[in-house]
């Protein structure tokens, strides 16, 4: 079952990264079919959230995705090399997002290895924010992209992460946010090798 547009517009940004954890994110992207389920997360929560990109409201051109009903992709370029796939959540004009950082691969693993340029399956195939858009053919030209499809989904597929096997942990790549660094707005399935390397604060 795809993912209703209620599930993205609640408020509470944190719970829904949680909750996207063991969620199976689909791709259809020019005819070639991808799924993988996700199992790490970090959380953004908007104008309050200094590690955001709209912390105080700030709006651009690139961000003003954000600002709009949540249940729809924001895209963005990282070191001018990296798409990274973001979700946007809660209502308009309240700019909250959660950014997928892993997924395990569950459909599409060749198309994956061939984007990837790869030719065995390992973590590092899709355990890393860019690797995964990469592997799932996921650019800045999908930002705006509705969750409902076809193009970009998010499907439950009954996927139980227990609450034992879910880590919160700090946020990776944001010590410039000072305190806001140090909240545990990161999720992740423990002992799931399809998360990423990278360490928070």
């Amino acid at each position: 079952m795809i993912l209703p547009p209620s599930f993205y517009t609640r408020e509470d940004v944190v719970q829904i990264a949680r909750e996207l954890l063991g969620k199976v994110l689909v791709t259809g992207i020019a005819g070639a079919r991808t799924a993988g389920m996700i199992t790490e997360t970090e959380a953004y929560a908007g104008s309050i959230d200094k590690a955001s990109h709209a912390y105080n409201n700030r709006r651009t051109s690139r961000t003003e995705v954000i600002f709009g009903e949540g249940g729809v992709a924001y895209v963005y370029l990282c070191y001018g090399i990296h798409h990274l796939l973001n979700v946007v959540t809660h209502g308009a004009e309240i700019p909250h997002a959660v950014l997928i950082r892993a997924l395990e691969p569950l459909e599409g693993t060749e198309i994956m290895l061939r984007r990837r340029k790869k030719h065995t399956l390992q973590p590092s195939l899709t355990a890393g924010p860019g690797a995964l858009s990469e592997a799932m053919g996921i650019r800045t030209a999908h930002t705006g992209y509705t969750l409902q499809g076809p193009t970009l989904y998010i499907e439950d597929r009954g996927i139980r992460i227990p609450k034992t096997k879910i880590v919160a942990a700090t946020r990776v790549g944001v010590a410039y946010a000072c305190a806001d660094a140090l909240l545990p707005y990161r999720f992740y399935i423990r002992d799931n090798k399809f998360v990423s390397k990278a360490k928070g604060l």
